[in-house]
């Protein structure tokens, strides 16, 4: 009989302690399956010309970010300047325009300027999904093969991109450089 009550006890009490660990845990740190893999293969219309297809290849040659942003995404704005830096600087930022309309996203790049060299039009999600978006914004990081080598839910800081994010641009660049100079010399 007290096993019949010990048992729904001890059940509750182990549910409750992983529901206390999860609760801990910052989303923003969860890892991504998709690091170490290649960018997942999509098709969609460019924002800013719906004839025009972009694919996975348009982000690939070079190191590169890729940034996903919405309009309607107000972290998304507050690090639109980093951005702008970042592009200004040399940095390619490709990126998909998140469950937005078109309209308010044009008008909001012609605005506040553009730090993106492709913009892939995702209205519906559709690529967010097999790229593992959980939320706007998100930032991820290219090599120039195309393998995700970095993914950041949520705002880039100035002091993660000190940190983590150009150190590693810094890295993959030099390991382009060192493999093209190699090959050079076979």
């Amino acid at each position: 009989m007290k096993l019949r009550l010990l048992l729904p006890l001890v059940a509750t009490v182990a549910l409750l302690g992983l529901l206390f660990i999860g609760l801990g845990m910052n989303s923003r740190d969860l890892p991504s399956p998709l690091v170490g893999k290649p960018a997942p293969a999509f098709a969609l219309e460019a924002l800013e010309d719906a004839e025009r297809l972009i694919t996975e290849q348009d982000f690939i040659g070079e190191v590169a970010l890729v940034n996903v942003w919405a309009t309607w995404c107000s972290t998304c704005r507050s690090e639109k300047p980093l951005l702008m830096e970042l592009a200004a600087g040399g940095i390619p930022i490709h990126a998909f325009n998140y469950r937005d309309e078109r309209d308010s996203a044009l008008r909001y790049l012609g605005v506040s300027g553009n730090p993106y060299r492709t913009i892939a039009y995702d209205p519906h999600g559709d690529a967010g999904i097999d790229w593992g978006v959980y939320a706007t914004p998100e930032t991820y990081v290219l090599d120039a093969a195309g393998v995700i080598r970095y993914k950041r839910i949520g705002p880039l800081t100035r002091q993660l991109l000190l940190d983590e994010v150009l150190p590693l641009v810094e890295k993959l660049r030099a390991e382009k450089l060192h493999a093209a100079r190699g090959g050079a010399q076979s």
